[in-house]
């Protein structure tokens, strides 16, 4: 692992390699501000289905610099190795790509980007615009076992299918059909990486080695792109290793890690991926390898190769082999995957030519248009008290406040003591939102402000989560609004927080029983949509968020907490939404 970098200032670095990309494809603009690249309006002949990727810096060229005609329409960046803000996310799908024709989100399987493409994904649909997304999760370094609910990583097989999805964009493909197809190049794929050692991410402290590097001559099978550790360390020589990872993809026999049945009779696109640290040279020597054990080993010969810088893990000592089963597309002649695959695309970390029509156009890109952040939003025709809404919002806020001290002790014991505080704050904000905003007596009025402040004040993955539950529950109360104005009743709220938790659902796979605050918001759901009675719902939520007491967790940081007491305490996050809930049920009876 070296430590020694040209541009030592994480912040700098990030955004000096963002503003070179313009540079290289005049076909594509910089936001430098929100940290996004996406594809000038002049560059592209007609609209097109958007397709919108990203996570955090340190895999370049993804995705920045796929961002450009024929491929991604934007990319948006986080910090070395942290997944950007969904408020980026939402900037890029709102105000720098084409929404026409819709917008596909493909994003790598890991929790923060999950979470935070989730949610802007949630806001936009909340806006009315007409959004889709796919998780890629393609890497069979993490066996079922370990993986669990999370599942598996995404690695350099999701530059597949941003490359067949982008080229089926640019055909006029609709919506539904791209995010199919991207699906269906997703669920086809699988990948392993293996490293010789660590990287070092500039700006941050070089600790002494122990027990945690390599050996001299120790590699290490599975590692993630984000330097998570791999699933196995062995002293091996170049065939050993590659004999090793093939077989962890296509070992029929591994039930704990067979995802995907391959065989000499399917066509099978090869990707050789540089981690960033392999010598040209050498990975022409660890191709060549590849090629031959699958035709000596396996009896497949890819019917495409591709070897390259594609996925790294800044400048990883490393490779990845990904494998992609060609399937039949359904949609005839022209768009095959191999065909989109092969189609041509103008983004500089692509291997296609940008033409010299696009290099004359040099320096005519249009200004970029400014945003003040304050946005109007559509009402409904639903209706409600807006003193009486507020009254019992605040009790409900209050309640949880008065209730942070305890919260934050169970949180001291199972986690990192920063969930009753992150509570707290969002609370204080939304009561002096209250009282600064204008009454409304439309219910998705008054649910926007409160998703605006839950945005900006709560972060983490537990205001993640209350975001995008937000933005699904306002989603749902705009497909229960009526043609007529009616007052809002419990039913609608019980309709469209069963959409909402529905919704919420595919970004996380909390569940009753997983020791989350998923074990106070289910029975509240629930209660409400059989009952309609919202203290009856409200003390089901209460009852999960005490039933957490002596669970083991599956998720969340308290999995890894090894002290005691956890059995004695329920989960932090249930027991905060408990209180918030009866808090609202104390409200709505004053």
């Amino acid at each position: 692992m070296s430590a020694k970098h040209f541009i030592n200032d994480p912040t700098h670095l990030v955004n000096t390699a963002l503003l070179s990309i313009p540079h290289t494809n005049p076909a594509v603009q910089c936001d430098i501000q929100n940290k996004i690249i996406y594809v000038s309006p002049s560059a592209l002949p007609s609209p097109q289905v958007s397709i919108i990727s990203g996570g955090g810096s340190g895999h370049e060229p993804s995705f920045a610099s796929f961002v450009g005609p024929g491929l991604l329409a934007g990319a948006v960046a986080g910090t070395i190795f942290a997944s950007p803000s969904a408020e980026q996310i939402r900037r890029c799908i709102l105000h720098r790509v084409d929404r026409q024709r819709g917008v596909l989100v493909v994003v790598m399987n890991y929790t923060g980007d999950v979470l935070n493409f989730g949610m802007a994904v949630e806001k936009a649909r909340a806006q009315g615009v007409a959004v889709d997304m796919v998780v890629v999760g393609d890497d069979a370094g993490v066996g079922r076992a370990k993986g669990g609910k999370v599942g598996r990583r995404g690695i350099a097989g999701t530059c597949l299918v941003q490359k067949i999805a982008g080229a089926l964009a640019a055909r006029g493909a609709s919506l539904k059909d791209v995010s199919r197809i991207a699906k269906l190049t997703a669920d086809n794929l699988v990948s392993i990486g293996s490293s010789l050692a660590h990287v070092h991410v500039p700006g941050r402290s070089v600790a002494e080695g122990g027990d945690d590097e390599l050996g001299e001559s120790e590699v290490e099978i599975g590692m993630g792109i984000h330097n998570e550790p791999g699933s196995e360390r062995k002293t091996t020589d170049l065939p050993g290793l590659v004999k090793t990872m093939l077989s962890h993809c296509l070992n029929a026999s591994d039930k704990d890690r067979n995802f995907l049945d391959i065989s000499g009779k399917d066509d099978v696109v090869l990707l050789v991926n540089n981690l960033g640290g392999v010598s040209v040279l050498e990975m022409g020597g660890i191709t060549n390898e590849v090629v031959e054990q699958l035709a000596s080993d396996w009896n497949i010969k890819p019917v495409r190769i591709l070897s390259g810088t594609l996925m790294t893990s800044l400048n990883g000592l490393g490779f990845s082999i990904s494998l992609l089963k060609v399937t039949d597309t359904g949609l005839g002649q022209g768009s095959s995957m191999l065909e989109l695959l092969d189609a041509p695309s103008e983004a500089s970390g692509w291997s296609a030519a940008v033409k010299s029509d696009t290099w004359s156009k040099r320096g005519q890109s249009t200004k970029q248009e400014e945003h003040d952040g304050v946005e109007e939003v559509p009402s409904s025709n639903l209706r409600m008290d807006p003193t009486f809404a507020k009254s019992a919002l605040t009790t409900a806020l209050n309640r949880l406040i008065v209730a942070e001290p305890d919260i934050t002790n169970y949180d001291t014991i199972v986690g990192d003591g920063d969930c009753g505080i992150g509570l707290k704050r969002g609370a204080d904000a939304i009561l002096k939102m209250l009282e600064k905003s204008k009454k409304t007596e439309d219910p998705l009025v008054f649910l926007h402000n409160i998703i605006q402040v839950v945005e900006v004040a709560m972060d983490g993955t537990s205001g993640a989560i209350y975001a995008i539950f937000l933005n699904a529950l306002a989603h749902g109360i705009r497909q229960n609004s009526s043609s007529s104005a009616q007052p809002i009743t419990p039913e609608v709220w019980a309709k469209a927080l069963s959409t909402s938790l529905e919704s919420l659902g595919k970004y996380t796979p909390a569940k009753p029983g997983d020791r989350t605050l998923m074990d106070a918001l289910y029975p509240f759901v629930e209660t409400l949509s059989k009952t309609g009675d919202v203290d009856s719902a409200a003390k089901a939520a209460a009852e999960g968020a005490q039933g957490t007491k002596g669970m083991k967790a599956s998720l969340g940081r308290t999995v890894y907490v090894g002290g005691e007491g956890w059995q004695g305490v329920p989960d932090p996050g249930a027991h905060g939404l408990a209180e918030l809930l009866l808090g609202l049920s104390e409200g709505l009876k004053k």
